[in-house]
């Protein structure tokens, strides 16, 4: 007799993907974010929104055996749910450990434990791989903006793949803050003086403007900037603490550092010059 769940609806994308990465998705019966990572089969599931009144009831309507979320801004619907009667759990993976315990427990969940944990692992295998290619290298200053009004910083899980992908976090001393508008930046001048090598954008919902970043006040002083090291990752694949992250995230972190390397090194000779003066600058743009 299986006595795992099979309506599953998930209000975080990061467990819709988890589960679909284990070959699952047919457990799923509703999930809350965009349907572009998943499977075609997935596509034509019921969506879900935790921001609306009737948002408790579209869930119960679709009869789940087990709702999962993340993070405090689905907690009050799971207790909702809870008081339903309707089984839930409620995630709060903010780190790279958090991210792959949540694999593995998905995976138990569904009863597949062993399947999970190899992917778990492969993916710890991979990190580290990437973490010993950076190790001995200069070290890029990034600066990763989650939005642009007003201006945000990374999340913890972000700043731990930039320093896997061998880069410093600019702003490392918030990215433990939790809630996002605890890592807004009020003063654009915060980013000129933290003088960041490589910025990237990764606004949710929308498009990177490189243009309107450049037209800051004062950011034209920013290494960055005066470089052209203006970048884009898609949110989906690094601001959901989930699989894509671990991943794709980090693949598109580590391409981004090594670039850079490659184009220091074919300036100067070497990856490890500081980076302190607007000779130097103008000698990467005439590159």
């Amino acid at each position: 007799m299986n006595t795992h769940p099979a309506r599953i609806v998930c209000l975080n994308p990061e467990t819709t993907e988890t589960l679909c990465l284990l070959g699952e998705g047919r457990r799923i019966v509703g999930y809350s974010g965009h349907a572009g990572r998943l499977p075609a089969a997935e596509h034509r599931k019921p969506r879900v929104s935790v921001n609306t009144g009737s948002g408790v009831d579209r869930i119960c309507a679709l009869d789940p055996d087990l709702v999962l979320g993340s993070g405090e801004a689905h907690g009050e619907v799971l207790g909702a749910l809870a008081q339903r009667g309707v089984a839930v759990h409620l995630f709060n993976q903010r780190s790279v450990r958090g991210i792959l315990d949540m694999i593995r427990t998905v995976g138990g969940i569904v009863g597949l434990d062993h399947s999970a944990a190899d992917i778990a692992t492969r993916m710890e295998w991979d990190i580290e791989a990437i973490r010993l290619r950076s190790a001995a290298e200069r070290r890029p200053r990034i600066y990763v903006e989650e939005w642009d009004e007003p201006l945000i910083a990374a999340g913890s899980w972000i700043s731990e793949l930039i320093e896997v992908a061998g880069g410093e976090d600019c702003f490392a001393d918030v990215a433990n803050r939790t809630r996002r508008e605890d890592r807004i930046i009020e003063d654009l001048n915060e980013v000129v003086r933290r003088a960041p090598d490589i910025i990237i954008g990764s606004w949710t919902g929308k498009l990177f403007q490189r243009e309107q970043v450049e037209a800051r006040a004062g950011w034209r002083r920013i290494p960055a900037v005066g470089n052209g090291e203006l970048h884009e990752i898609s949110s989906s694949r690094l601001l959901q603490a989930g699989p894509a992250a671990l991943t794709e995230g980090l693949a598109d972190l580590h391409r981004i550092v090594e670039a850079w390397r490659e184009r220091r090194t074919r300036v100067f000779g070497t990856a490890f010059t500081p980076v302190t003066s607007q000779e130097e600058m103008s000698a990467e743009r005439v590159a």
